[in-house]
Parts: structure tokens; C-alpha cells; sequence
């Protein structure tokens, strides 16, 4: 593992760079470096586990969703069970993820294959996060990586009183707008295929049997919430 983390700084600015970049972005320095710089490898970079942040994604995934569990249940004593699960379920997804990393600068510090232009549309910068996450619990321990969710992404980054009141589901959005307009809608995959190291799909959407719009990513969920927002913007024009 060691000889592992060694090679992963190859990738990198040297070490005091970018502990100063990290102390600014997490709030409080790293006690061990190569946890952050291996958080911050995506696959299309190393393809090889343990080389990549997909392990420590999954780890952070884990820790992201009990914490972010814990804060709404003790800020919003309350609301039902269903309230608190939906706004998890907003705060965690791969959309908001990204956006926070994105507002957070972390795409400037990610090591991707950048030759490859979808990774720029992808959620690679809201998966690291997670990884990040990860590397936080594994440098710092538990409380630490509470604090830096509380503090330095849900009350930094989100605002769950205008999440509450915003409906970015557009796939719900649009099959809403078929019902009240009496609209045959459906959603077909159109292609799925490989690009690089990750399956691309496109996911079209037939309105009265009539191809209205796609929406391509990496997953046939996001593939679909593209196509809808797309197709909401074109029947909001007309």
C-alpha cells in the first residue's frame, strides 16, 4: 500500500502545494497526504483499484449519508420520515455532490483523463468528493469528518429550505407535464456504448412516438434526467 501511494505522487504538484490547496478547501491541514492525493485519482487517470479513489469513494459514500442523516434528523425534529429522506436523498446525489465540488474548486485538483471532453460533463468532481470524504475519515477519524460535512459542505455550500422548494427531478417534471396534457411519453435507451474506460448511454425521449430530445452520461438515470431537461426547455418554448 505504501509503495502504491508513493507512485500516486507522481500525479501531483509538489507536496506543501498542495497541502496549502487541501487546508484551504477542508478547513484544518492533512496528517497524511497520499489518503487526499489518492482520493483525488479518477479511473480514467489509474484504471487500476488501488491506484484510483473508487474504494475510498464508497467509503466516504457510506460516512456522507449517515451524517447528513444525523443533521437533518436533529435539525428538523419535526418533519416526517419522508421529508428527511427525500432532502438526504436531494443533499447526496451525484447532482448537488457535483455542484459543491465544482463550487468548492476540488475539479482543480482532480487527475482525470482530460483529453476525454465528457468527463468534464460527468459527475467525476461529486464522486470525488466522496472519495474525499473517505480520505478525511482515514486521516482524521470520525468526529473530524463530521465536522468538515457539517461545516465545510451542508452549511457552506447547501441551502435546504430552497431545495425543499425546488423540484430538480425533471424526469417527474415531465411526465407530470404529459399527464396534464394528455401526451404519450416515453423514454427509449438510443445507445449505449463504451468511451474510454466508461459505458456511455443516450437515452431519447418520444413524445407522441415522435423523438423529442436524448441526454447522454454515464448512467441511464442521469442519460434520462438530461434528456428531460432538455425536453422541458423545448416545451416551455413552444
Amino acid at each position: 500500500m505504501r509503495r502504491v501511494l508513493t507512485r500516486i505522487k507522481n500525479f501531483f504538484s509538489p507536496d506543501k502545494q498542495l497541502s496549502a490547496q487541501l487546508e484551504h478547501l477542508l478547513g484544518f491541514k492533512p496528517k497524511h497526504l497520499p489518503y487526499y492525493q489518492l482520493a483525488l485519482v479518477h479511473r480514467s487517470k489509474l484504471d487500476e483499484l488501488a491506484r484510483n479513489n473508487e474504494r475510498l469513494e464508497f467509503l466516504g459514500d457510506a460516512f456522507l449519508g449517515a451524517i447528513v442523516g444525523e443533521y437533518l434528523f436533529k435539525k428538523y425534529p419535526t418533519q416526517s420520515e419522508g421529508y428527511l429522506t427525500e432532502m438526504r436523498s436531494r443533499i447526496v446525489r451525484r447532482e448537488t455532490l457535483n455542484n459543491i465540488a465544482n463550487r468548492m474548486g476540488l475539479q482543480k485538483l482532480v487527475q482525470y483523463n482530460t483529453h476525454d471532453r465528457g468527463f468534464e460533463r460527468s459527475h467525476i468532481f461529486g464522486n470525488a468528493l466522496e472519495a474525499l470524504v473517505g480520505a478525511v475519515y482515514l486521516d482524521q477519524g470520525y468526529a473530524k469528518t463530521r465536522t468538515f460535512i457539517i461545516k465545510q459542505l451542508l452549511q457552506a455550500y447547501v441551502d435546504i429550505e430552497l431545495m425543499a422548494n425546488t423540484d430538480t427531478n425533471y424526469k417527474n417534471q415531465l411526465l407530470n407535464w404529459a399527464q396534464t396534457n394528455r401526451q404519450t411519453l416515453s423514454f427509449e435507451v438510443m445507445e449505449d456504448r463504451k468511451d474510454a474506460s466508461r459505458r456511455m448511454f443516450t437515452i431519447g425521449i418520444m413524445l407522441n412516438e415522435t423523438l423529442l430530445c436524448e441526454g447522454t452520461a454515464f448512467n441511464k438515470k442521469d442519460a434520462g434526467q438530461v434528456a428531460a431537461r432538455k425536453a422541458l426547455e423545448l416545451l416551455t418554448q413552444q
